[in-house]
């Protein structure tokens, strides 16, 4: 099916850049790109300069021609954050820019719009053995999490008003070469080959690699089946974070130094810190079930945890969205 002109926000980041590599694959496939920097997109694209995203923002410069909207750009989760009203902060891109290029895509006649969104819209972490589902109840724990979950609810209002049809996708940590983050510290760690106090942790937490997420934003894109639903991303299968060492060590051909220090003692040791936030993702469990993804789309991931870990040594960096 001929889809036209796809309109691809935040091109110039991590999901973004991975997404329209991607479809640039296809020759047939125009990519249309607004961006702060366009001279930093590939030169196939067709870039558009653009400020700031807020209520304000102007689409009218990329829109025409386009059905699918693939929203990839936001405010996104920083643990340091000092802003003097983090969520009016948030809100103004994730919900008012959001909702703002929605209604103009709408209105120029696109026909679908698909939202990168966060699992932060569920919560921060889970029991292990009960993870998050597509039909969990959210409970954001943050206000990255609380603009990102307005942002899903303004966008079905939309959908329900204008026929445009929206697609919501919820990954948790997105992994691969090229990206900055929590998840980089880790394979910089392996790399330096330095021993590590987490052989006792226990947990189970699920990924995502970059791969996997934009195979997965691009079936979305055109599947009759993901119109109005919400879908969560992973690799299926979890680990816990000495596993994940381990693993990232095998792909890096090094052998892990993991020290058994009691959890507990990790985490008052990372509240004395400030580190809390930080403690609690690596010490902590948090599950995806991708069933639902799995079952409506047909859907698997292409790559294996192990096949996306090895790419991160291709760029040692990752983040957490």
């Amino acid at each position: 099916m001929a889809r036209g002109p796809v309109l691809v926000t935040g091109g110039t980041g991590f999901v973004g850049r991975a997404l329209i590599a991607r479809l640039l694959q296809d020759p047939a496939t125009e990519v249309v790109a607004p961006a702060r920097a366009p001279e930093r997109l590939p030169m196939t694209v067709r870039g558009v300069r653009i400020g700031e995203i807020g209520p304000a923002t102007d689409w009218s410069g990329c829109l025409a021609g386009v059905k699918v909207v693939v929203h990839a750009a936001a405010r996104v989760h920083m643990p340091d954050d000092n802003t003097s009203d983090p969520l009016a902060a948030y809100r103004r891109v994730n919900v008012d820019g959001t909702l703002g290029l929605a209604r103009q895509a709408a209105e120029a006649g696109a026909r679908r719009l698909v939202l990168v969104s966060t699992v932060k819209v569920n919560g921060e972490q889970t029991l292990p053995g009960r993870p998050f589902t597509a039909d969990s109840q959210p409970e954001p724990g943050d206000p990255y999490g609380v603009s990102k979950l307005e942002a899903e609810q303004g966008l079905l209002r939309i959908a329900r008003e204008t026929g445009l049809e929206v697609v919501i996708i919820r990954p948790p940590l997105v992994y691969g070469p090229g990206v900055k983050g929590n998840f980089a510290t880790l394979v910089r760690l392996v790399e330096k080959g330095l021993p590590l106090p987490l052989g006792a942790v226990r947990n189970q937490r699920s990924l995502v690699g970059v791969d996997n997420l934009v195979d997965l934003i691009v079936t979305c894109m055109d599947h009759p089946a993901a119109a109005s639903q919400v879908f969560l991303a992973a690799d299926g299968e979890d680990v816990s974070t000495p596993e994940l060492l381990r693993r990232l060590s095998a792909a890096r051909g090094r052998r892990p130094r993991l020290v058994p220090v009691p959890p507990g003692l990790l985490m008052a040791a990372a509240a004395v810190l400030g580190r809390r936030g930080q403690a609690r993702r690596l010490l902590g469990s948090l599950q995806v079930d991708i069933s639902k993804t799995r079952d409506t789309l047909g859907w698997r991931p292409p790559l294996t945890l192990d096949e996306g870990l090895a790419r991160c040594f291709n760029d040692n960096q990752g983040e957490l969205m």
